[in-house]
Order: structure tokens, then C-alpha cells, then sequence
């Protein structure tokens, strides 16, 4: 995954999350790493991938879009992840 990121968004509640994936996904070319991770407390998170500079560009709009209809809990990208970061989150 030479020159790929992976993208990071955390909310409390789904339909932030659900908001966040389509503002994301409409934003850049990247696409859904992987399913929904739901976390306690009402937390759920997602990843997506793509190169460096549409993974940024994702995360800030879907960050944006989570804050405005929810509570935004994180948001990350992690650029050129290790080889070992990709096997153990992305199907």
C-alpha cells in the first residue's frame, strides 16, 4: 500500500457515522476499508482508504459533516500505514 492512507472517523451514534461515510465518500475517490466497528458506549467507527491527499480530503469533509448532525469523537489519517496496521484492521 506504497503511497495509500487509511482514514479514520469516530462518533457517537450511527447516523453521524452514516453522514460522515457519505460525505466522505462523495468528496474524494476513496472507498470503504472497512464495516462498521461499533464500540461501547454508543461509539462506532469507520475506515477508508485511498491515496494520501483524497483520504485527507475525505476525513475533513466527513469530520465536518459528523460534527454538524452529531458528535464527532476523532478523526485521522494515518498516510502510507505499515503493512502490519492494514492486516489487522482492513478486510
Amino acid at each position: 500500500m506504497n503511497g495509500s492512507a487509511l482514514g479514520l472517523i469516530e462518533t457517537r451514534g450511527l447516523i453521524g457515522l452514516i453522514n460522515a461515510y457519505d460525505a466522505m465518500l462523495k468528496a474524494a475517490n476513496v472507498e470503504v476499508a472497512t464495516p462498521i466497528i461499533k464500540l461501547d458506549g454508543g461509539v462506532v467507527s469507520g475506515m477508508i482508504r485511498g491515496d494520501v491527499s483524497s483520504v485527507r480530503a475525505a476525513v475533513e469533509a466527513g469530520a465536518e459533516a459528523a460534527a454538524r448532525c452529531g458528535e464527532l469523537k476523532a478523526a485521522h489519517v494515518i498516510p502510507r500505514p505499515s503493512p502490519a496496521v492494514v492486516e489487522a484492521f482492513v478486510k
